[in-house]
């Protein structure tokens, strides 16, 4: 790939970083009148101060509250997108706080996963899987899986703290395996370009994986230990929870994808239909046919301040190190490793 740079070229981006620069000292005097208007209009009662400063500063980050139902019902927890901290579909806090407020309201009946996802973080998926595991064990209630089209990886780590899983017909699942790094060598590229960057370090394996040093043998190895003991994790989970031995689970393990019915031939889930039918067997094996109307938990990621504040400034750091497109992209993986997720 060439990489071509010209006058218009500058001449855009500094349309571009004079566009980011007015709206990001736009967004910035929006949020200090706001913090300011929050400061003079303080309450006498210190709980109401706390409240409202938690309802602006939830909105100055695009947060919305759970609403759960006055009656007895079953929550549909949607999980879409990589699992990671956060990101347009997705945000660990979220997903965290509404299980224990889940598990703190007596009037849910259980929980059905609805997931759509290639997967994510080792930490964030097993952090979820671990809340899930302490949900059931803390209320006895049941705990059911739906895989729409993609739960492979981490999203099938997640599903595997469900007592039933049922997957729609299209849906592909599996990939049970590990990402341990995802690392460019620009070294070679950087010669050609008479590019040098050095960055100065103590200990000989602080820069592994670093786009500007080739990764020595010594450090694929470390690398390679924590794949394997990630991989040694998942694989425990899914033996468990799906009633396997662990050389069964090797040989499915390989990091492919199944289709739903090679899913279920080879056990890694209960059934094949759809989300109704799913619902329809929690109530029958649950609840004796008991009939609980269902409420839906789905996060959904607002505009705001903080967003527009944070997205003016990426762009405006781009812009004014004049870094094509392509390369940021190398340099910033979309996922942190290790990761157990389907690309």
């Amino acid at each position: 790939m060439k990489i071509k740079f010209s006058k218009d070229n500058y001449s855009k981006k500094g349309i571009a970083v004079f566009a980011c620069t007015v709206a990001l000292a736009a967004a910035i005097f929006i949020f200090n009148t706001a913090n300011s208007a929050l400061n003079k209009n303080k309450k006498s009662t210190i709980s109401a101060v706390s409240n409202s400063e938690t309802k602006i500063k939830d909105k100055l980050l695009g947060k919305k509250e759970n609403k759960f139902p006055k009656n007895e019902y079953i929550a549909k927890l949607f999980i879409k997108g990589v699992i990671s901290e956060s990101n347009d579909s997705y945000n660990q806090e979220w997903i965290l706080s509404t299980i224990e407020n889940l598990q703190e309201d007596t009037n849910n009946r259980g929980i059905v996963l609805v997931i759509n996802s290639p997967g994510g973080g080792v930490y964030q998926a097993d952090e979820v899987f671990l809340a899930l595991e302490k949900y059931k064990k803390k209320t006895e209630r049941p705990v059911y899986a739906y895989f729409t089209s993609l739960a492979a990886s981490g999203g099938y780590y997640v599903g595997c703290a469900a007592d039933y899983i049922m997957a729609n017909r299209n849906s592909l699942t599996g990939s049970i395996g590990v990402i341990a790094g995802q690392f460019t060598d620009l070294t070679g590229l950087m010669e050609k370009w008479g590019i040098k960057s050095t960055t100065i370090h103590s200990g000989r394996n602080k820069l592994m994986g670093n786009f500007n040093e080739p990764m020595t043998q010594e450090q694929q190895e470390i690398m390679q230990s924590i794949a394997d003991e990630c991989y040694e994790q998942f694989t425990d989970i899914v033996a468990e929870s799906r009633g396997l031995s662990k050389e069964e689970v090797y040989k499915l393990a390989d990091g492919r994808i199944y289709t739903a019915s090679q899913a279920k031939e080879a056990s890694l889930i209960n059934s094949i239909g759809t989300l109704d039918e799913l619902i329809e067997t929690m109530q029958r094996k649950e609840f004796d046919f008991a009939e609980y109307e269902t409420a839906d938990f789905s996060y959904q990621k607002e505009d705001s301040i903080y967003r527009m504040i944070m997205g003016s400034a990426k762009e405006f750091k781009k812009a004014s190190l004049g870094i094509p497109d392509a390369v940021m992209e190398v340099l910033e993986p979309q996922i942190e490793f290790p990761a157990y997720y389907y690309k």
